[in-house]
């Protein structure tokens, strides 16, 4: 399988209908409901046996109740559909294995020199992109200047491009050219860095992983591409597949790259359409759909599948709940951080969350699928989890003291409590919407926090669709004060991109001193000795843990259908299933 390093942005599912869920009195009824049946625990490969046709038609979903967003290029992108789109065609430069480290299966090929800061990538000669134009290291290059141009509207650029040589300069128009880029020949790069912090052996770490087809893109100025027709609708790649056709956030058509290199695939097409999570089942049993990701929520209606298998891996990404703290300074790219906000008080945040019963929600919502999260950090980056932090249990009543010893109290008796000024405290929480149960978990959070006196309401009394969820939240709609999402963490776990004060990611716009100085030690060169690397990311999961900017709600747990006609499908991380291997054993999927 070709593999990319995801920004996942999704929200999860429950199992309970909103009426259930309103009748309840507080989270205790959970044990009150119907024994739900207990998932088992799935492989993350599955082959299955048939003779192999030629060709055909595999057909994929990408599971969504909205259009994909159709910025359809790794540079600009910032939604995960639109990710998952891009991975057919042009996955990236980079290799990883299961620690996501860099391997030999990618495209490119990095070396290290600690010593000196520098990075040495190369190419393979005599690649081509998928309009037959060669493929060269001015492709490699590229992309620093459109990340690292004034003009650039994505967000990307940050500390991981400021660390380059020069990039700082170029960025403020104070220089024509990048320093810390050398070009060495037609396939290698040379790489001069500031720091080299351990991220550097990470995929998705301080390296860019970026190539993009530089014959094309640079026609186009660097304000309009993201609105280019070669990014939405007639998209460049190297990857196994080529664009043939687009219906804008509908469906895509992509054949096979005859210039891919590696072994063709074997299949003649790859055919993707959205389809909504309430009906991906039924697709599914009545064979429409080959491969399609599934809610764990929903495992009740698809645990007897017979035309199906299911598969799954738990992944470097976790849902959590955010709180806004400030607003993000566009024109100094840093985060300002608002210490008068209700939700900038720690007891606040401490309190929501000891105030929700996270094991009964995965086990009536999730079928014990979904594991409480426990850190910040996934339990993929086994080098870096400390054991000595855990997630907050339930505590209600420890939840209200919390807010009493801060000042927030209720003083006009309406049950709800007042910030600690006197003045009426109002919190709307915003989350999207998803398949049809997503509302019930909300109306559950939103109904916890109600019950130790917090005035908590669903922002506009709906669930928001997913670009429209993320417009606001990323530019600080002030009518958002708490919201749920997710974070895909890429293949480092160094938090300066997510929770950093220059990361336009750092959603929640929370910043302090000593959060900086953790970031800084993980950033240094002295993050290369093991001790001190593992000392300083066991301080900041325990710095996140008591501060909760946010509030890690659960690991995700990411469940795949896959058609019995496929013969093989590995979603484990940094699995090298090649498309060469995936073939159908007959023309049509098979049926319940």
């Amino acid at each position: 399988m070709n593999k990319k390093i995801r920004k996942v942005f999704a929200a999860f599912a429950s199992a309970l209908t909103l009426s259930a869920l309103l009748a309840q009195a507080s989270p205790a009824v959970f044990a009150q409901e119907e024994e739900k049946p207990q998932a088992p625990e799935f492989e993350s490969t599955v082959t299955h046996e048939g003779e192999k046709i030629e060709g055909g038609t595999l057909n994929y979903a990408l599971v969504s109740d909205t259009a994909f967003a159709g910025v359809l290029n790794n540079m600009l992108y910032s939604g995960q559909p639109d990710s998952e789109v891009i991975n057919f065609f042009n996955p990236g430069l980079f290799g990883y294995d299961e620690n996501f480290q860099y391997d030999d299966e990618g495209f490119g090929q990095v070396e290290l020199d600690q010593e000196n800061k520098q990075v040495t990538i190369t190419i393979p000669e005599g690649e081509k992109w998928d309009d037959g134009e060669d493929i060269t290291i001015d492709d490699v290059i590229f992309p620093y200047y459109v990340i690292g141009h004034p003009d650039y509207t994505g967000i990307r650029y940050g500390v991981d491009f400021e660390n380059v040589e020069g990039m700082e300069e170029y960025h403020n128009g104070e220089a024509d050219e990048i320093s810390g880029l050398e070009r060495v020949d037609d396939y290698t790069l040379k790489v001069t860095y500031k720091e080299f912090p351990n991220s550097m052996i990470q995929a998705g770490g301080g390296i860019s992983h970026y190539i993009e087809p530089e014959h094309v893109l640079s026609e186009i100025p660097v304000a309009e591409l993201e609105d280019s027709e070669a990014v939405r609708t007639k998209p460049v790649g190297f990857g196994p597949f080529k664009v043939e056709s687009i219906t804008p956030g509908e469906s895509v058509t992509f054949a096979v790259n005859e210039y891919y290199y590696k072994d063709r695939p074997a299949v003649d097409k790859v055919q993707l359409k959205v389809v909504n999570p309430t009906s991906i089942v039924a697709e599914l049993k009545a064979g429409n759909i080959d491969i399609a990701q599934l809610a764990s929520s929903e495992y009740e209606t698809f645990a007897d599948a017979s035309n199906f298998s299911v598969i799954g891996r738990i992944t470097n990404s976790y849902s959590y709940i955010g709180f806004k703290m400030g607003k993000w300074d566009a024109e100094k790219e840093e985060v300002v951080y608002d210490p008068e906000l209700a939700t900038s008080n720690k007891a606040l945040r401490q309190a929501m969350a000891k105030a929700l019963d996270l094991p009964a929600v995965s086990e009536n919502f999730y079928y014990g699928i979904q594991q409480q999260a426990q850190s910040h950090i996934t339990p993929n980056f086994t080098e870096y989890i400390s054991d000595e932090v855990k997630g907050y249990e339930y505590d209600p009543e420890g939840a209200k003291k919390l807010l009493a010893d801060a000042g927030f109290e209720d003083k006009d008796g309406d049950g709800f409590v007042e910030d600690p000024k006197g003045q009426p405290l109002t919190l709307n929480y915003a989350t999207m919407s998803g398949n049809s149960t997503n509302e019930s978990i909300a109306q559950y959070y939103i109904q916890a926090w109600n019950a130790i006196g917090l005035n908590v309401q669903l922002l506009d009394g709906q669930l928001i669709e997913f670009n429209s969820f993320y417009e606001r939240i990323q530019n600080d709609d002030p009518e958002v004060h708490v919201y749920g999402a997710a974070w895909g963490m890429g293949g480092d776990p160094n938090p300066t991109n997510l929770y950093g004060p220059e990361a336009e990611f750092n959603f929640p716009r929370w910043q302090t001193e000593e959060h900086n100085e953790i970031l800084d030690r993980l950033n240094s060169d002295d993050s290369f000795d093991d001790e001190f690397r593992a000392q300083a990311y066991a301080d900041w999961q325990k710095m996140m843990m008591d501060e909760l900017p946010t509030y890690p709600t659960f690991w995700q747990y990411d469940l795949f259908a896959v058609n019995k006609r496929v013969s093989t499908y590995d979603v484990a991380i940094g699995n090298d299933l090649q498309w060469s291997d995936i073939y159908l054993t007959s023309e049509q999927p098979v049926k319940e």
